[in-house]
């Protein structure tokens, strides 16, 4: 049994944002814990945003399958652990 973290990078947040809110929410089942992370402030929102997963218990499959969709949007930068 593996235990999957993941964590990508969104380099234009505003261009990339929907497509992978749509993408996290067609694994939502898959993914135990998420985080996201971004600069704010009351004059600005940072450009970049970082996202990091922990994938349930045996789910190999659906997680090299979310990445391979994931590194098709452009901008956004995938590194994973597995335990």
């Amino acid at each position: 049994m593996a235990k999957i973290i993941m964590g990508f990078v969104l380099h234009d947040r505003v261009k990339t944002a929907s497509s992978v809110q749509e993408l996290l929410t067609s694994y939502g089942c898959d993914i135990n814990t998420r985080l996201g992370l971004h600069v704010a402030s009351p004059d600005s929102c940072s450009p970049q945003g970082l996202i990091l997963l922990e994938f349930i218990d045996n789910a190999e499959d659906k997680a090299e399958e979310f990445e391979r969709k994931l590194k098709e949007i452009a901008d956004v930068d995938v590194q994973k652990m597995v335990f």
